[in-house]
């Protein structure tokens, strides 16, 4: 029997400045291969709505590199792009000491995707109309459909742009916490309505999260903020 090696993971509350806020999501750290069987089967252990795999990238022509192979499963399936899980296996990265850069470069199914370490605030804010939005899943679970969002702007006085919410059952979630794939959607939607670039978004679901957005229209870009909390740290042993 060949022995593997354990596997360092962390559980992080993404978009959020809290514990128990935001959007959870498991970060491994994979010091050699593991199959697709393998790697949903530890996603379903987690029971998380995502689990992220992180593998070094070794470049000979650059010592300093910060590249990583990034995948993402959801309890059911490999989901091709997942912002907030992004933005935790960052997170992580910055925090663990494995990595002497404030920029990360993660190879994925949809393309490069490069995290940068910021120390803009990010402020609270709340949501109670969208809050108490009472989905009908068995309509969401349309299988034409990646999802479902139900955004609004905010009331004036308000310190964010725009609220939402986001249901996709179809992925083993009824409801992302905070959807940072689903808010590349909504930039471009309240770019046309609000005229502007650049917005504060809260997604209200139970646990609640804020993103700063930047629409880079002329590279066909969104750039996502946000903050994150490790809330556990871990080593497997299978």
């Amino acid at each position: 029997m060949v022995k593997t090696k354990p596997v360092k993971y962390s559980v992080v509350d993404a978009f959020a400045e809290s514990t128990f806020k935001g959007n959870p999501a498991a970060v491994c750290l994979l010091e050699e291969d593991r199959d697709d069987q393998w790697l949903q089967a530890l996603a379903s252990e987690f029971h998380l709505p995502v689990t992220c795999y992180l593998t070094r990238i070794t470049d000979i022509t650059d010592a300093a590199s910060c590249r990583f192979r990034l995948r993402w499963f959801s309890l059911v399936n490999e989901v091709k792009l997942c912002g907030h899980a992004a933005l935790a296996a960052a997170h992580t990265l910055f925090k663990s000491g494995l990595i002497n850069s404030n920029i990360i470069d993660f190879l994925t199914s949809a393309g490069t995707l490069r995290a940068k370490k910021v120390t803009d605030p990010v402020k609270p804010a709340d949501g109670n109309t969208m809050a108490e939005l009472q989905p009908n899943f068995a309509i969401a679970k349309c299988p034409s459909s990646m999802g479902l969002i139900v955004t609004g702007i905010a009331p004036p006085g308000f310190e964010y742009d725009f609220y939402s919410r986001f249901f996709c059952p179809q992925f083993g979630v009824n409801e992302d916490h905070v959807c940072g794939s689903a808010h590349c959607a909504s930039a471009t939607y309240w770019c046309r309505k609000l005229g502007k670039t650049d917005f504060v978004a809260y997604q209200a679901s139970p646990r609640g999260g804020i993103l700063n957005i930047h629409l880079d229209e002329q590279n066909q870009k969104v750039l996502l903020r946000g903050k994150a909390v490790i809330v556990m740290e871990g080593t497997f042993l299978v």
